[in-house]
């Protein structure tokens, strides 16, 4: 009786992951369904806080999984195969739908082949990020290496990134600062889908944001935390997309900061020096 009840808490990670995987899946179900055209801010807005719930759902499975001691290859595959259209394929599918061009024109060469080179990014990010892991499992280095930071942008920020810039392009925030022709912005989001994929499969080093530290009072730390998630709820519910937005590229802008200025500064910085962007030696062995 006491096996089959572990069993069934070892399928919870799972059943989790199963739940992001549905979030990313209705997402591409459900911009395939609009028309041409038809595709308006309201659609996109609840499109992406479905992905953000898979984001969640991500980052859950994970948590449950170690706190359970029910880590498994299978989870592991599982996870990853769910990135991978959650965060590959979806946000491809979101902005190639929300642009609304005709097929068989230049514009739409130009956004499928950018969507296209992201998608394929992400899933080598991915199975990078898998070797990497199972290199890591007997090295305790590379194991604390590892948690410390990424190689390469993680594709769920990396999706972030995506839709955010999408999602403000489309809003009434943007629309009252700036108004861009649709090839302008086929143009912004087909340089970002391959930026971003560039991103992940670079060597450039992203902070994990679950090992951040800061060395400050335990009482500031406190009132600044309350003070950040106060700014950034009523963001949310006031300003959605700005806020999304800046969040998402805000992450990639400290981390291209930070590995700029430990190349610059190069060997006599000790402070960044896990943000070095790793060789092509270093990446073999791992």
């Amino acid at each position: 009786m006491e096996n089959k009840k572990l069993k069934r808490i070892a399928l919870l990670p799972n059943v989790v992951t199963a739940f992001g995987l549905s979030c990313g899946l209705f997402a591409i179900f459900k911009m395939n369904m609009i028309a041409i055209g038809e595709v308006n801010f309201q659609v996109l807005s609840a499109v992406t806080g479905i992905l953000l719930l898979a984001a969640f759902a991500d980052m859950l499975d994970g948590a449950l999984a170690r706190a359970m001691h029910a880590e498994s290859d299978f989870g592991g595959i599982f996870d990853t195969l769910a990135d991978a259209i959650s965060f590959g394929v979806a946000p491809s599918v979101v902005i190639l739908k929300s642009l609304s061009i005709m097929p068989g024109t230049d514009q739409s060469f130009l956004i499928t082949s950018a969507a296209m080179i992201y998608a394929l990014c992400g899933v080598l990010r991915l199975v990078r990020f898998n070797v990497s892991a199972i290199a890591a499992k007997n090295n305790i280095e590379l194991k604390h290496a590892h948690q410390k930071h990424f190689t390469g942008l993680p594709i769920p920020a990396a999706a972030f990134a995506a839709i955010s810039l999408n999602l403000f392009l489309f809003s009434d925030q943007w629309h009252s600062m700036v108004s861009f022709s649709l090839t302008i912005k086929t143009w912004i989001l087909a340089l970002a889908l391959v930026l971003i994929g560039y991103c992940m499969i670079s060597r450039w080093k992203f902070p994990s944001i679950k090992t951040l530290e800061i060395r400050v009072a335990s009482f500031r730390v406190v009132v600044l935390t309350v003070l950040a998630a106060v700014l950034i709820f009523y963001g949310i519910l006031h300003y959605f997309s700005l806020v999304f937005f800046v969040l998402a590229w805000g992450y990639l802008i400290i981390a291209w900061t930070l590995a700029i200025i430990r190349k610059i500064a190069g060997k006599k910085s000790k402070t960044l020096e896990e943000f070095e962007p790793e060789d092509e030696e270093l990446e073999d062995v791992e």
